[in-house]
């Protein structure tokens, strides 16, 4: 299992913060769109991606403390990791050979200095360990150390766009700042085998991508907020051919909750209603009372029009937590939404049909009621008079 000798702080280049937080209440409409156990340090606009635009030319190589020699200087030997020249790859220290790369699956450990472009660093790891591919740490990095040999130093110089983007790490990391990176690569191994972890383990490992995802969620990059969930969700339903205890059972079920309740979020940002009706589903189906599947699964049915049912779905959210405001917002929008639906359907079916106003209805229906009684008294006289000549010929045949 994945591990580091001396865990980096919150929201590091190696990995996410521990997100052991307090559970976040549900007061407020934000709350339901907050991460499970996800700490709310800042109400930062996350409604943009990270910027995609290129830059007119790389960021300038760090100063001589960082590496080396004059060799090391020479802007030919840097290798234009995806050819955009946003993220560059330099060898200061040549590893043991090509055969000694890792590959993507395998668990690798780093020693990590990573600093701004004015030289101030701001993360240092002697032994950070993680999946290669699995995006547990910045992109910069989990991109370049493929490409490293082991025993292998390398100066890595990245834009924004692939280390926090313009949300940044606060306070030391401002918005849309690129990043040199120092790294050794110590040991590349094969992951452990998810079928002989234990269960306290599988908790461990399956929490960290889940801490991951948090990351990315916040950083608006839900792709990989639902990469780093599905990663989770896949440990924690992977076989085991060890005995979990009914404590561990419930720590992985816990988990998977969450993670089902935080993929259904990212779906939800990306508009891809079915897949988070059916994440939201699969929670209800361990948990029927979950208020934020509840909610979550209102809000997709009621982008999708099906406003009834949404309606059903948030009074049941309401009968858990009658006073939960962020439901008794959304219900009462949803209410006034499906009337106004009903509405124009109305109106529609009316044209439709071609049938008269109202005021001619009503006209005619008074011109029916007055025509109404003549009628009937006339129909029965007529009926009165036949019978009485019926009554007539017998009197007169038996005569």
């Amino acid at each position: 299992m994945a591990s580091s000798a001396e865990e980096p702080r919150s929201g590091s280049p190696g990995q996410a913060g521990s997100g052991n937080g307090p559970e976040p209440a549900l007061d407020t409409a934000e709350d339901f769109e907050v991460l499970e156990e996800e700490e709310e340090e800042e109400e930062e606009d996350l409604s943009e991606m990270p910027p995609l635009e290129d830059v007119s030319r790389p960021p300038a190589p760090p100063p001589e403390e960082r590496g080396g020699s004059e060799a090391a200087q020479d802007p030919q030997e840097w290798l234009d990791v995806l050819g955009s020249g946003l993220l560059k790859k330099k060898t200061l220290v040549p590893g043991r050979g090509a055969d000694t790369r890792p590959r993507k699956g395998q668990d690798v450990t780093v020693r990590l200095k990573a600093a701004l472009e004015d030289g101030s660093v701001v993360e240092e790891s002697p032994a950070l360990t993680f999946t290669l591919g699995d995006c547990d740490v910045l992109q910069a990095l989990d991109l370049c150390v493929q490409l490293l040999e082991v025993g292998e130093t390398a100066l890595i110089v990245s834009d924004a766009k692939y280390c926090y983007g313009a949300q940044g790490r606060s306070p030391d990391i401002p918005p849309n700042a690129a990043l040199t990176l120092e790294v050794e690569l110590l040991e590349a191994r094969d992951a452990p085998d998810l079928e002989l972890l234990s269960g306290k383990e599988k908790v461990e490992l399956a929490n960290r991508k889940r801490e991951r995802g948090n990351f990315f969620y916040q950083q608006a990059d839900y792709v990989l907020a639902i990469n780093s969930y599905d990663i989770a969700l896949k440990i924690i339903s992977s076989s085991s051919k060890v005995d979990f205890s009914p404590g561990e059972e419930a720590e992985l079920l816990d988990v998977k909750v969450k993670c089902l309740n935080n993929l259904a979020a990212s779906q939800l940002k990306l508009d891809h209603y079915e897949a988070a009706l059916k994440s939201c589903n699969l929670v209800l189906e361990h948990q029927p009372g979950n208020i934020k599947a509840l909610f979550r699964k209102g809000k997709v049915l009621a982008q999708q029009g099906e406003f009834r049912e949404a309606i059903s779905i948030l009074k049941a959210a309401l009968k858990l937590e009658p006073s939960n405001k962020t439901i008794h917002a959304e219900l009462s929008k949803l209410v006034k939404k499906h009337a106004d639906q009903r509405n124009v359907e109305t109106e529609m079916y009316r044209k439709m049909l071609g049938n008269p106003s109202t005021a001619g209805t009503t006209g005619k229906c008074k011109d029916k009621l007055r025509w109404s009684i003549p009628w009937k008294w006339l129909f029965g006289a007529t009926a009165i008079a036949l019978g009485g000549v019926a009554l007539s010929v017998v009197i007169a045949a038996r005569n």
